[in-house]
């Protein structure tokens, strides 16, 4: 049957309309691709500025913002891949006011090396030919994930007898962490960070160890655990005496959920933390995380930990740590604090005041920004001579604005609160070692955040001991660029057998990996 040919009008009048179509469709997608391109670029410069503003929002509202633009994040760049791949195309059309693709990053040096070799055939082809040239080779390198094995180790110690004198001479085996027990040190040191840095239930990690075809119980783990924590304890107890040594630290609280079983319900005890980080003036005194837990919020715990302090301490407005303030202890306010009430004034309803209270904060943080890092007298003398004036100015807006203002309004509230503290807000303009915020202290309690999202509540009053301790080796660790498993790993390894007056060696800011001595031999 044959077709008639179609009219030349009406032939082209048709590959006009299909053209017209696939240049809609193009549109259309390419308005899509410059849809999310704008997405994803405004996301960045919106995590970028939750990473870095520390005056804000509270450190754990951030941190759930964060999380909240990762996945949206990771599900807008999964849906161009998938459009890469679809359409054939390796990289979607760029634009010039959108972030550049991030460039790759090499391959990390010391990791272990696997290489398949694929052979060229020993015929062409195209000609069946046999004789052929070198040429060179194609290499391409992937990352593969291998999964976490657990090996044993046998620790043989050699031993022989004098023939003259009977004398048994023996190789020199190092004490384990845990007399009688199987766990080496690097499975303990796995253990502690899986549990108080990962937030992973011990429950869940037996189960992971299971899949491996291991089986360790939790509650063999949990006694692993504990004597850990006693093995760590007087590392623990020198930071703390070094914190308490220093003249200037940051202190903050927060509530944890601890099983009483006495009620069958929890109760709420609380994590203290006590904080010396002098990076941002250049000081040459270890830095140092000090966490406490105790069964209640009562002022007498501060006290307790504090004894021997002298000098001072950022805080917030909690009211057991005024009997601590006086001859001793000098109180430094948290600027964040104030900046957060007129946060919340504006986040009921606009507020043009409450805007022009953040303007006026924000400038303070500003000079922050630009002397961040110089040294102490440097900062003095820049803060008295810029920052001064502003945070001037602002008390006497405040003060007379005050006035103007319903007593009872949220509004009024936070200038009464700024005023109240005043005195304590300002000593860092006459300070360079002293900070405007107490963000320091929030930063080092957003373990606690996270780690109650995991395992909800502490077991015990010893466990919330617990906790603070162990938390207390792992962020001092942290603070010091350390991996922490690495360093539980070398010094469950060695501190048995460490000489009791140097186990100052061990302190993260002294810690150097021991050579192993296999690998030395």
């Amino acid at each position: 049957m044959e077709t008639a040919p179609l009219d030349s009008q009406d032939e082209l009048t048709a590959l006009r309309a299909l053209v017209a179509e696939q240049a809609a469709k193009l549109e259309s997608q390419e308005a899509e691709v410059i849809k999310r391109d704008s997405i994803i670029g405004l996301l960045r410069a919106q995590l970028e500025l939750l990473r870095h503003r520390q005056h804000g929002a509270s450190s754990e509202k951030i941190d759930r913002k964060i999380e909240q633009f990762e996945l949206m994040l990771e599900e807008i760049e999964a849906s161009r891949a998938e459009a890469e791949l679809r359409s054939g195309k390796t990289t979607l059309p760029e634009l010039d006011d959108v972030p550049e693709k991030p460039k790759r990053k090499p391959l990390p040096d010391g990791l272990p090396a696997e290489e398949l070799v694929y052979a060229a055939p020993c015929n062409c082809p195209t000609c069946g030919g046999t004789s052929f040239l070198k040429a060179p080779d194609r290499v391409v390198q992937v990352l593969e994930h291998v999964p976490a094995s657990v090996k044993i180790v046998r620790h043989v110690e050699k031993r022989m007898i004098c023939r003259e004198c009977d004398t048994t001479v023996a190789g020199e085996m190092p004490t384990l962490p845990i007399e009688r027990g199987k766990p080496g040190p690097g499975l303990l040191a796995h253990i502690m960070i899986a549990k108080f840095d990962d937030h992973i239930p011990l429950y869940r990690l037996s189960e992971m160890y299971d899949r491996l075809g291991i089986d360790i119980s939790r509650s063999v783990m949990a006694d692993w655990v504990g004597r850990v924590s006693a093995l760590l304890t007087p590392l623990v107890l020198l930071i703390r005496a070094h914190i308490a040594a220093l003249d200037r630290i940051h202190s903050d609280d927060t509530p944890v959920d601890v099983l009483d079983p006495g009620r069958g319900k929890t109760k709420t005890g609380r994590v203290w933390v006590y904080v010396f980080d002098g990076s941002g003036y250049q000081s040459a005194t270890p830095a140092a995380i000090a966490y406490y837990y105790s069964p209640d919020r009562k002022g007498a715990h501060p006290a307790d930990h504090l004894a021997s302090f002298s000098g001072v301490m950022h805080a917030d407005g909690y009211g057991g740590y005024k009997k601590l303030y006086g001859n001793q202890i000098v109180e430094a306010a948290c600027m964040a604090h104030v900046r957060r009430k007129f946060h919340d004034v504006i986040k009921l309803k606009p507020s043009p005041i409450a805007e022009e209270a953040l303007s006026r904060i924000g400038a303070l943080y500003d000079i922050e920004n630009r002397i961040r890092g110089m040294s102490a007298n440097e900062r003095r003398t820049l803060r008295q001579h810029h920052a001064r004036p502003v945070l001037d100015e602002l008390k006497a807006w405040i003060e007379a604005t005050l006035s103007t203002l319903p007593q009872k309004q949220k509004l009024a509230e936070a200038m009464r609160y700024a005023l109240s503290r005043w005195a304590a807000l300002s000593v860092y303009i006459d300070d360079g070692r002293v900070e405007i915020d107490n963000n320091i202290a929030e930063r080092a309690m957003r373990p606690l955040g996270i780690g109650r999202k995991n395992w909800l509540f502490a077991g015990s009053d010893r466990g919330g001991e617990r906790i603070a301790n162990i938390l207390t080796i792992i962020e001092t660790v942290k603070l010091h660029g350390h991996n922490p498993e690495v360093y539980l790993t070398d010094v469950l390894t060695r501190i048995q057998d460490h000489p009791k007056d140097r186990l100052e060696d061990l302190l993260p800011w002294n810690w150097t990996p021991s050579i192993d001595r296999h690998e030395a031999a």
